[in-house]
């Protein structure tokens, strides 16, 4: 049965290979990750010129490419070229085949990168200033779609609204 994934760097737990047995029987091979070039991009085509320019001008994101621009490259031709990923694959489980797979869906995901361009994998705690930013907390930089929905972060979320906001503890 396929119900594992593989991560063969711990510097990029998001890449790599993932097995993910689905409800219905079905088996979703991945996600990978790949830079999108629009903030909504959801296919490979998406272009916005200002989000383009945006991220590309951020400097701990080109020092970022330049750190990891093999790596990077790797895994965007595996995107784009089924039979690469398929052959990545193979390496765990020989009788996947091109023809036993087709493409799903895609979503988009942000991952905070400091100036130096290391890749920031815990949450990032926000709060504005002024009669409405002082009573908002954003959390942002979720590391992964299954941690938004955990108990043990909601704690620690709730824990700092308390603190922000001096709300008694129950």
């Amino acid at each position: 049965m396929w119900s594992r994934s593989q991560v063969p760097d711990p510097k990029f737990p998001f890449l790599g290979v993932h097995f993910t047995p689905r409800m219905d029987g079905s088996v979703w091979l991945g996600p990978n990750a790949i830079l999108a070039f629009s903030r909504e991009g959801y296919r490979f085509t998406d272009f916005q010129w200002r989000d383009f320019k945006e991220t590309m001008g951020f400097r701990g994101l080109r020092k970022l490419v330049m750190k990891y621009w093999r790596y990077g490259s790797v895994e965007m031709y595996r995107s784009l070229f089924m039979a690469a990923q398929v052959k990545q694959l193979q390496k765990y489980i020989p009788e996947i085949h091109p023809e036993d797979i087709s493409r799903g869906p895609t979503g988009v995901r942000a991952q905070a990168v400091d100036g130096d361009g290391n890749l920031v994998d815990d949450f990032v705690f926000d709060h504005g200033e002024g009669e409405m930013g002082g009573r908002m907390l954003h959390v942002r930089n979720a590391p992964s779609p299954a941690a938004t929905s955990s108990l043990a972060i909601a704690e620690v979320v709730a824990d700092k609204a308390q603190e922000l906001f001096g709300m008694p503890r129950r």
